[in-house]
């Protein structure tokens, strides 16, 4: 019986190692090779098919060099100001957030604030899923660690800035410029990257209900931030 336990004990343990074994090989993958799509872009299709069989998402990808300086830092100064130094991930940011953001719930208002850093945001983008829940979560900060450790901050801001939601079927800087400002993410204007920085945390709602008056306040909060962070 004792061999029994020790025999599942162990089979269970080397199938946990595998399976995150196989998320550090995609991880290395996508340090060298561009996502033709993501687990959360899958996940949207899905959904808009639902409504509307015809549905595609809007997606274009662009290198590094390709995308507004104005928007690297915007994301950055709206995102996550210590991207460049920290490891993955930031305990206290997530637990402020989580209670800014119960707040907010309970008075009914739209604002939202992100505690996931860029990083997190790319693991749940590139492997997870919009749904909450501790196990994503938990999976979500391994995935994080993986990311800081196999790629350069450059890598996961270019990937990140590529592949981030902003719009009911829009993924990436291109297909978000072209959406709200009829022109190529690498001409973005400070004011117009900042607007598309302040979405981030309720893309899909603001791509609905439009510039509301909190995201135009947000937006110039932002332009004030960006002048003083640095991109990768």
């Amino acid at each position: 019986m004792f061999k029994r336990v020790l025999i599942v004990i162990a089979v269970s343990l080397l199938l946990v190692f595998l399976y995150q074994f196989s998320f550090l090989v995609r991880v290395v993958w996508f340090n060298f090779y561009n996502p033709s799509s993501t687990a959360v872009m899958r996940e949207t299709l899905r959904d808009l098919k639902r409504e509307n069989p015809d549905a595609q998402l809007q997606y274009t990808w662009l290198d590094y060099d390709q995308i507004s300086s104005n928007l690297k830092r915007a994301v950055i100064s709206s995102e996550d100001a210590n991207f460049l130094v920290h490891r993955g991930v930031e305990w206290e940011a997530i637990r402020k957030a989580w209670h800014y953001n119960q707040q907010q719930a309970a008075q009914g208002s739209e604002r939202r604030r992100g505690g996931s850093t860029i990083t997190q945001q790319l693991a749940k983008n590139l492997f997870l899923s919009n749904k909450r829940s501790y196990t994503r979560k938990g999976q979500e900060l391994i995935i994080s660690v993986m990311l800081e450790q196999v790629m350069s901050k450059q890598r996961i801001l270019e990937l990140y800035l590529n592949v981030a939601q902003w719009g009911s079927s829009e993924f990436g800087a291109q297909a978000a410029a072209q959406r709200y400002f009829k022109r190529s993410a690498k001409q973005l204007s400070p004011a117009q990257a900042a607007r598309l920085a302040a979405m981030l945390p309720n893309p899909v709602f603001y791509d609905k209900k439009g510039n509301t008056s909190y995201l135009q306040r947000r937006t110039h909060t932002i332009v004030q931030r960006m002048r003083l962070v640095n991109a990768p």
